[in-house]
């Protein structure tokens, strides 16, 4: 009897020796010693600093400017920013495509002034910037001088990872549209939008979202449903499309302002200014093929003026400090 009762408790001992150990071994196997910790993945590199090869500036013409306009801006700021630079225009030019080669675009637009073929135009230039998979749009017309060290500097105090919209709104108000709705029903909507022809700058991350209503036919047909320009209908996508807000800049200029009421100090700050303006003081050229606006230079007499080097204004005291 007694043996029976020790060889029990011998049994049992036993027992309770080995679930110790494997209890033992268990959670030495689980303990942070034995744990393979996972190794995390080095965090995405950062975006290298914003350089002119990374944005895409498009120009806008039409064949009747090909000699007043273009000439100008290919002998000056177009010949310094060649690589980053698109012509976007209505009609062939032998000697437009020798100077530019694949960076003149013919388009098969009108020639008209037209919402049409004005938005037709400027589909043209938002599909081009999508497909080149570069950073920033800028958009500008043939009148404009662009200044690409003030352009490149502005750019770079943008916010990457946010959807930006900048520009100079030509009017002191948001402008109004009708809205075509279900049912022959319409919405009056309003919102900002930047002048086409101060320029204007939009980043990729806000490009992309805008495709559905910019890229390829769409552009024009949302053009036509409210009824406005190129420029109005881009102000109108960002808005009242996605929900973003057009971002001022006083930096912009179009040829309905006058230079002279900036000092020689602040020219080189600016980004695009007007190169050509049938107004009298508005612009650095006030004629085609013509000499430096005199009252722009005589404005700043006590200091040099910083304006670009152009190959028909007569020598004189001018920097050339542009980019």
């Amino acid at each position: 009897m007694q043996c029976r009762l020790l060889r029990g408790l011998a049994g049992a001992l036993l027992t309770l020796l080995c679930m110790g150990l494997f209890s033992l071994r268990y959670h030495l196997r689980l303990s942070p010693k034995s744990v393979e910790t996972p190794r995390l993945s080095p965090p995405s590199p950062r975006l290298h600093e914003l350089q002119l090869q990374d944005v895409f500036i498009a120009v806008k013409t039409t064949g009747a400017f090909h000699r007043s306009r273009l000439e100008l801006l290919l002998d000056t700021w177009v010949s310094r920013t060649r690589e980053q630079t698109f012509v976007f225009t209505d009609s062939s030019d032998e000697g437009l495509q020798e100077r530019l080669g694949p960076h003149l675009v013919v388009t098969n637009c009108s020639a008209e002034h037209s919402h049409p073929a004005l938005s037709c135009k400027m589909a043209a230039e938002f599909d081009a910037f999508l497909a080149s998979g570069l950073r920033w749009f800028c958009h500008v017309d043939d009148d404009n001088y662009v200044n690409a060290r003030a352009l490149l500097k502005l750019l770079r105090t943008l916010p990457q990872a946010l959807d930006v919209y900048i520009g100079r709104p030509s009017l002191n108000r948001p402008i109004h549209a009708s809205e075509p709705q279900p049912r022959n029903r319409s919405r009056l909507v309003q919102f900002w939008f930047a002048t086409g022809g101060a320029g204007f700058c939009i980043n990729r991350k806000l490009a992309l979202k805008m495709a559905p209503w910019a890229s390829g036919h769409h552009f024009v047909d949302t053009s036509a449903r409210i009824r406005l320009p190129d420029d109005c209908t881009v102000g109108y996508i960002v808005e009242c499309k996605l929900g973003g807000r057009l971002q001022p800049s006083p930096l912009f200029h179009s040829h309905l302002e006058t230079l002279q009421l900036l000092r020689a100090a602040q020219l080189p700050e600016q980004v695009p200014l007007a190169a050509l303006s049938p107004l009298p003081r508005h612009s650095l050229v006030p004629t085609a093929g013509g000499p430096m606006n005199p009252e722009l230079l005589g404005h700043c007499a006590a200091e040099p003026l910083v304006v670009p080097q152009l190959s028909r204004q007569p020598r004189g005291p001018v920097a050339s400090a542009w980019g």
